[in-house]
């Protein structure tokens, strides 16, 4: 028996079931309207991670910031340096590891954080709009627990103790 998928850009379509294709048109959106955003508060989209990273953990290294945003550590240095060129953040050698250094935020950097995220929640709300705020909770709530463990299982190739197999479903 053929299979033949809705053709019309339907949400019946394959290209609208595919969760790949979803989340990346859901990114490029974002990143479309956030990028200007976080540029006026004088950063990048990645350096508006970090930077929020940062602040959660401040004393944080730079190879535990990059494990936490799931970035390269190369990519993770330059934006630490447009950060703390552009004022954001500061280095600082660890009292424990000469090698190591510890990234705080500076009160510029807290105040373009706090703007830029004032900014991007807005964008954010405007994107789900549409949801009933019982959809937009559990919309966040399910990715939140996406981006855990169950990511790193299909990153590493681990397979789910409790996944069904298609035969079982």
């Amino acid at each position: 028996m053929a299979i033949s998928p809705a053709t019309d850009g339907s949400p019946s379509s394959w290209l609208h079931q595919d969760l790949h294709w979803l989340f990346a048109r859901l990114k490029q959106g974002l990143a479309t309207a956030e990028t200007a955003v976080v540029r006026e508060h004088g950063m990048t989209l990645w350096g508006y991670t970090v930077l929020m990273a940062i602040v959660e953990a401040p004393a944080r290294t730079q190879l535990a910031l990059a494990q936490a945003v799931s970035v390269d550590k190369s990519k993770l240095v330059v934006i630490l340096d447009e950060l703390e060129s552009a004022g954001l953040v500061r280095r600082r050698p660890d009292p424990t590891d000469r090698r190591a250094r510890i990234i705080e935020v500076t009160s510029e950097g807290s105040r373009a954080l706090k703007a830029a995220r004032s900014d991007i929640e807005a964008i954010e709300d405007q994107l789900l709009a549409d949801l009933a705020p019982s959809a937009q909770t559990a919309l966040k709530s399910a990715l939140q627990q996406l981006v855990g463990d169950p990511i790193a299982r299909i990153e590493d190739g681990r397979p789910h103790e409790n996944a069904c197999t298609p035969q079982q479903a």
